[in-house]
């Protein structure tokens, strides 16, 4: 991963989100700009979003899986996991509503709402594609799949 090309990306994107949904962000900004050129792009930039909002879904379904596992076999709870737990609450929250307001969002309004057009190009969403699609579960435990 070319980390320098994401600092780039994230230091161009405007908005306080977290990293993720700047790049999310970027990305999605660069499909519905080339919608034009490519129609399968506006099949791809939905699919997007269903995935991101259903991983999101996921990391909250799991954070109270393990909330409620801890609490039953060990009876009390430690302050840091109800920290981490809230915390991936609380971004997993942001993140859906970042998601459902680029859903609701028509593409002719969503124009108004681009970034500057020069920010990301085709290496740059291809990047992007790549450092989030290792951000993703099975990515990060594909050495251990590949031991196994």
């Amino acid at each position: 991963m070319d980390q320098g090309s994401i600092a780039r990306i994230l230091k161009q994107v405007s908005g306080g989100e977290d990293e993720i949904q700047q790049l999310q962000k970027a990305l999605l900004d660069y499909l519905d700009e080339n919608t034009e050129i490519d129609a399968s792009l506006v099949f791809s930039r939905k699919f997007y979003i269903a995935q991101w909002f259903r991983d999101t879904t996921m990391e909250t379904e799991k954070a109270i899986k393990s909330q409620k596992d801890e609490d039953s076999s060990e009876g009390t709870h430690h302050a840091k996991d109800v920290e981490t737990t809230g915390q991936i609450m609380h971004r997993a929250e942001s993140r859906k509503i970042f998601l459902r307001s680029i859903i609701k969002t028509a593409p002719s309004q969503f124009s108004t709402l681009k970034m500057n057009s020069d920010t990301v190009d085709y290496e740059d969403a291809c990047l992007i594609v790549r450092y989030l699609a290792s951000m993703r579960p099975f990515a990060q435990s594909f050495d251990i799949y590949l031991t196994q």
